[in-house]
């Protein structure tokens, strides 16, 4: 008898499915009516002879059932049936099925100005890390540099990071090391950004992006990698007018969330529990916005934006159901369907750089003059001015040409932390110009060696046989020929090498100068910071007329101003200092550069010095010879007109002696016989 599944509408036979297993419905009194219940057909009764299959359970254990739908289960746990739907239900092996339908209009939205966010959760990443690059990230990264490749006519910029958050609470920045605070803030115009988060940018395809994706998890391995979450993010900002007017920028960004940790607080599953860690998404929807401090961690931060702020979001919850005794499965249904009734309204990001500069400065003057006049709201003042000034500085670090300049030092540093990995990537890169460079090397010996052998061999040789001479001159014509041409290719290629050289040379000189700058405006802000604190409290806990704390005020700023001018003074000496060092190690170069042109210049001209003696000394012997044999010929032809004259006196006397005789016939007939 052929077994077939009774679920409503399910087609999958034996015969046909030969990949599914088919299971018989439970005898046993508990669990029966539950899965009869689920099956969900009217008047019907299961007997020994029906099957369910195997597709509509995500394990082995039959205690979650996956309609055909595919988007509504039925969880089966102890006494209880609980009726769940969400917009996909499906097993790991069918995952590639919701692509479209969940992943790629999150994709789409990201590259029309929208905010994206995509939450996955699960207790562990030790199984789905695979699947989780290949399924979802990749494809995520093609169809967004799709979209954005698509726009031939405008200006774009895509940027990517990585954050790795420690169970601690603590964020690590993997792109930039060197990062020592991350500061979220909310913008009034750009929403939430991170202060200090390095980014890659200039990314031009998804093969770099998915490259520098996987960097970022390799360097995560051996750190707490499977109890930490992360983050992986991609921006896009492009123009949308150019011209003597100021351009419009619009901006995208696409998050990925990885958020590792238990659903059920205490009741964590075995892997959970081992690691002693809850779920950062299941702490977040616990907490009511009311108990939400600026002393959050970041990923709380953003996960409370992602939920609630102006963005899309999709959630991903990976379960693995363990039958009755499992905890963890019916708490991540739950979560999950608390964070399906949360609702977000995105609205696109589009701005202007310059004006928005100009309506921050006009609301810092604003406020200033305001302090001057109010003395009540004096606190409240100082705080909302120097939210002012760092919205105003966010908006000043967004420029492009100060990303590109971070970047180039973020990549710098990301291919000198890679070690082997560097080396492989350069030679791929390269395209093997270093084995090219030493076959090059190897075949102008051999030339050389061909030369010389083929120039001892025609000084040797006969010269009776001009063919023979003729092939051996075409032959050495041709061989310094080719070996001229593989000198030129190796100096050209010694030359790009020393370029690259000193490139990299220059992009770690900078990089450096960059961090002691940035340590010296660390400090000194640090330093600014206190005194705006100082000045705070005794505003504050000073009870003083309007003339004299007008008075007070102008002297802290004084005082704050004096110590910007002192920190400007310190960098610029700083710049200067760095653009001595940079001179100097400019005209050492180039004096290496000139002593590599003279040595270059004189090992050609000693060639060609010897090629010349060589060929002026085959020459002169050849000319000897062509004497030689000219005054040889000419004794020769002298030789034989004095034999020609000797003949012909002989043949007179001959003649003469025959005519006086009578016989003029004999002469004749001498001569025939002769």
């Amino acid at each position: 008898m052929v077994k077939s599944c009774v679920a409503v509408g399910c087609k999958n036979r034996e015969d046909r499915r030969r990949d599914l297993n088919f299971y018989r419905i439970p005898r046993d009194p508990k669990r029966r009516p539950r899965l009869t219940a689920a099956i969900r057909r009217e008047n019907w009764a299961p007997n020994d002879y029906h099957r369910l299959c195997s597709s509509h359970f995500i394990s082995a254990k039959g205690c979650v059932f996956i309609h055909e739908d595919g988007q509504s289960l039925d969880y089966l746990s102890k006494d209880e049936l609980q009726h769940l739907i969400f917009d996909h239900a499906v097993t790991i092996d069918n995952m590639q099925g919701f692509y479209g339908d969940l992943l790629q209009p999150l994709t789409v939205c990201a590259c029309e100005g929208y905010c994206g966010s995509l939450l996955i959760c699960a207790a562990s990443m030790e199984n789905i890390g695979t699947l989780i690059d290949e399924v979802i990230i990749k494809q995520m990264l093609a169809s967004m540099f799709s979209h954005m490749t698509s726009r031939v006519e405008e200006e774009w910029l895509i940027s990517v990071s990585y954050l790795q958050f420690h169970p601690d609470g603590l964020a690590e920045d993997l792109l930039n090391h060197d990062s020592q605070t991350l500061q979220p803030f909310l913008h009034p115009v750009l929403g939430v950004v991170i202060r200090g988060l390095g980014e890659a940018c200039d990314v031009g395809s998804a093969d770099e992006a998915y490259t520098l994706y996987k960097a970022c998890r390799e360097a995560q391995k051996g750190k707490e990698e499977l109890r930490s979450s992360w983050l992986f993010t991609v921006a896009v900002e492009w123009k949308l007018q150019e011209g003597d007017v100021p351009f419009t920028l619009k901006r995208g960004r696409l998050q990925v969330f990885g958020l590792v940790g238990g659903a059920g607080g205490t009741d964590l599953t075995r892997s959970a529990r081992m690691l002693c860690q809850v779920n950062p998404l299941l702490k977040v929807m616990n907490q009511s916005p009311s108990e939400a401090t600026k002393t959050d961690p970041l990923l709380h931060f953003l996960l409370r934006d992602a939920l609630t702020g102006n963005q899309r979001t999709r959630l991903i919850y990976f379960i693995k159901p363990q039958g009755d005794l499992d905890d963890e499965t019916p708490s991540a249904l739950a979560l999950a369907q608390k964070v399906k009734h949360l609702t977000t309204k995105a609205s696109v990001c589009c701005w202007c750089p310059e004006e928005t500069q100009r309506e921050i400065r006009s609301r810092i003057a604003e406020l200033r003059h305001v302090m001057m006049s109010d003395v009540a709201s004096g606190t409240y003042n100082i705080h909302r001015l120097a939210e002012l000034i760092q919205s105003l500085q966010i908006v000043k670090e967004q420029s492009w040409k100060k990303k590109r300049e971070e970047s180039q030092r973020i990549k710098f540093k990301v291919q000198q932390l890679c070690g082997p990995q560097k080396c492989q990537m350069d030679s791929c890169l390269s395209g093997g110009e270093h084995i090219h460079h030493k076959e090059s090397l190897d075949t102008a010996k051999n030339l050389e060696e061909e030369l010389r052998r083929e120039m001892e061999m025609h000084v040797k040789e006969d010269r009776r046989c001009m063919e023979k001479v003729q092939e051996s001159i075409t032959r050495i014509l041709q061989l310094k020929d080719a070996l001229k041409e593989g000198l030129m290719k190796n100096i050209t290629a010694e030359k790009c090498d020393l370029c690259l050289q000193l490139n990299d040379e220059y992009l770690f000189e900078d990089s450096r100068a960059h961090e002691r700058g940035k340590q010296l405006k660390e400090l000194s802000g640090s330093l600014i910071q206190r005194e705006v604190e100082k000045m705070e409290r005794d505003l504050a806990g000073e009870q003083l007329s309007s003339a004299e704390r007008e008075l007070l005020v102008l002297s802290r700023e004084r005082q704050i101003l004096l110590l910007q001018m002192e920190t400007l003074r310190a960098e610029a000496q700083q710049a200067r200092k760095h653009l001595q060092e940079q001179h100097h190690k400019h005209q050492t170069e180039l004096r290496r550069w000139r002593e590599d042109s003279r040595q270059v210049f004189r090992r050609f001209h000693e060639s060609s010095e010897d090629q010349k003696r060589i060929s002026e000394a085959r020459y002169k012997s050849i000319l000897l010879e062509a004497v030689h044999d000219a005054v040889q010929l000419s004794a020769q032809n002298q030789r034989l007109q004095a034999d020609n004259k000797q003949l012909r006196r002989a043949l007179g006397e001959l003649k003469d002696t025959l005519t006086k005789r009578g016989e003029p016939k004999a002469p004749a007939s001498i001569l025939k016989n002769d």
